[in-house]
């Protein structure tokens, strides 16, 4: 049995949350150079310039990527021969956000949702727990803005649906979402499950790195990414909704046995500021 206390918890979440805020993901980073080698719009690479440099300052300068520090969305993965001593884990991990939020000067964004949308003190995240074989506790910290988040979509296929109707679906989510999300893109897709399930995976599937393809594991869903990648780009939204090649950086799309008289499809779409950190213990 491994012993893993509260106070290493809280630190490690506490670096977590700061530096997902502020250093972008090498992946993501590394997709927007090579977006910018390969526009030649001249407003969409000036934009993607801006956004790798701003990316830069952010890290030099100790500040967030974003004005909107997103709400947190902690994944974890709690091995069978772990046990935590000093308190709850959800209480643990809520106190580490509120800290590191203030400690990291992020702004507080988490209201009560009804009446009067004032700010709250506990529930400042959303906890996704899976229990794995082995005595880690691995910890990954998404802060997700909701520019993006409100973009979400998901729809209740009938089982005999034409993958190219769910083709058409992801497609078309990505073009209402349009400028409003910030691209250019990452885009999330969870296939299969219960609604709120293909909804997890749809979120899940935005923490793999960019273009990391699924060709090893099933050659069709690694068509099926690069193929919905081609099409999200040929709608010229482009960085920040004004033209150009590049409207998304990568699809990703993670799936899950369902039942026999359904077929959930999710779309979860991130700005170009993707930033997540993962942790073990």
């Amino acid at each position: 049995m491994r012993i893993i206390k509260r106070t290493d918890i809280k630190k490690t979440i506490i670096r977590a949350l700061i530096k997902a805020n502020i250093v972008l993901r090498i992946d993501v980073l590394s997709s927007l150079k090579s977006a910018l080698r390969k526009e030649r719009n001249k407003r969409a690479d000036y934009i993607l310039k801006s956004i790798i440099e701003n990316a830069r300052i952010a890290k030099k300068g100790n500040l967030p990527i974003c004005q909107d520090t997103g709400m947190p969305v902690v994944f974890l993965e709690v091995g069978q021969n772990v046990k935590i001593v000093g308190g709850n884990l959800e209480d643990i991990i809520n106190e580490a956000i509120a800290e590191g939020t203030k400690k990291g000067f992020l702004r507080k964004s988490i209201v009560e949702p009804l009446f009067n949308r004032r700010y709250v003190k506990t529930k400042l995240c959303i906890i996704h727990t899976r229990i794995v074989k082995g005595s880690r506790l691995k910890i990954t910290v998404l802060p997700k803005g909701f520019g993006c988040e409100n973009k979400t979509t998901l729809k209740m296929f009938k089982p005999t649906a034409d993958l190219s109707k769910i083709e058409d679906f992801i497609v078309e989510s990505v073009r209402n979402a349009g400028p409003d999300a910030c691209p250019p893109f990452v885009v999330g897709v969870g296939i299969g499950g219960t609604a709120d399930y293909a909804c997890l995976l749809a979120k899940e599937a935005l923490l793999k790195k960019v273009h990391s393809l699924q060709s090893t594991v099933h050659s069709k869903i690694s068509e099926l990414e690069k193929q919905l990648l081609k099409r999200i780009n040929r709608l010229n939204i482009g960085p920040m909704g004004l033209g150009g090649k590049t409207t998304c950086l990568g699809v990703h799309i993670l799936t899950n046995p369902t039942h026999i008289a359904g077929l959930p499809v999710c779309v979860n779409i991130s700005c170009h500021a993707l930033r997540s950190a993962t942790v073990s213990l």
